[in-house]
């Protein structure tokens, strides 16, 4: 008898997903918002800069590419913003860079990394990284059923603990609202969300990342104490440059222990 319509199309599939994940990690992807938190890592893989760019002509956004321990690495930045000379951060560069390099590159996983805000009531501190477990939007708030659910859109990152286990990373939920201070509203979203660090791009890469279905995971290190008493500009300033670098051992740990491994191995 002859298989329903679709039947043998879905055991294929099925098949071919299997292998995917069976196979070494090749390619990966990594999205970071600032170029000063980036450089770092793009020393460090020895990555060269993109200058015939593959992305669409007149946009800022920037590659550094190579190869470390057998991985095609891949760092992807917004850039600087054409007018003002800052760099794209927020929700809706991370959006775009996040879809137009996984068209363009077809990454076995991505790694969204960069520094966040933590919450010393949650056991943040300064210089820690946390490989985050669940990610969230604060600032989409549509209070009409199921959209109130769309807008906070959570989300899992993908599931890593042998990983975590060999790393003894600090674990949390992730929260990310387009504003780098925090009013009234978005304080009760991020408790609601139960986060333990926020930023402005992670939940933005899991959405794009679960639309075209590659697995993703988030490294954030702490800048900031968002329930402290400094003012959180003047302290990310403050510590930026020393959080890069505790960012930038925990990311090559991270590609160190990926390396030779597929996806069920993490």
């Amino acid at each position: 008898m002859a298989p329903p319509h679709g039947e043998k199309s879905a055991e294929v599939k099925a098949e071919s997903a299997a292998a995917v994940d069976n196979r070494p990690i090749s390619t990966i992807l990594i999205i970071i918002a600032m170029q000063t938190e980036a450089l770092p890592l793009v020393n460090k893989f020895q990555l060269t800069e993109d200058v015939d760019s593959m992305f669409p002509k007149g946009v800022p956004w920037v590659r550094f590419y190579g190869n470390y321990k057998g991985l095609a690495i891949n760092i992807v930045c917004p850039g600087k913003d054409p007018s003002l000379g800052v760099d794209g951060v927020g929700t809706v560069s991370a959006s775009l860079v996040t879809y137009a390099s996984i068209q363009a590159l077809k990454p076995d996983l991505i790694i969204n990394a960069g520094t966040a805000g933590g919450f010393g009531a949650k056991g943040a501190s300064i210089g820690d990284v946390f490989l985050t477990s669940e990610v969230a939007f604060h600032d989409r708030r549509i209070p009409i059923p199921v959209f109130d659910i769309y807008g906070v859109g959570s989300r899992k990152a993908f599931a890593t603990p042998n990983l975590l286990k060999e790393l003894n990373l600090k674990v949390g939920k992730l929260s990310t609202g387009d504003s780098l201070d925090m009013s009234p509203m978005d304080e009760a979203s991020i408790v609601a969300n139960d986060a333990t660090v926020k930023d402005m791009e992670g939940a933005a890469v899991a959405y794009v990342a679960d639309l075209l279905k590659v697995p993703v995971i988030f490294l954030k290190a702490v800048t900031d104490i968002v329930d402290g008493d400094k003012p959180t500009a003047e302290e990310f300033l403050q510590n930026l440059a020393a959080v890069t670098a505790a960012l930038d051992q925990s990311a090559t740990q991270v590609v160190d222990f990926i390396s030779g491994k597929c996806l069920p191995e993490l």
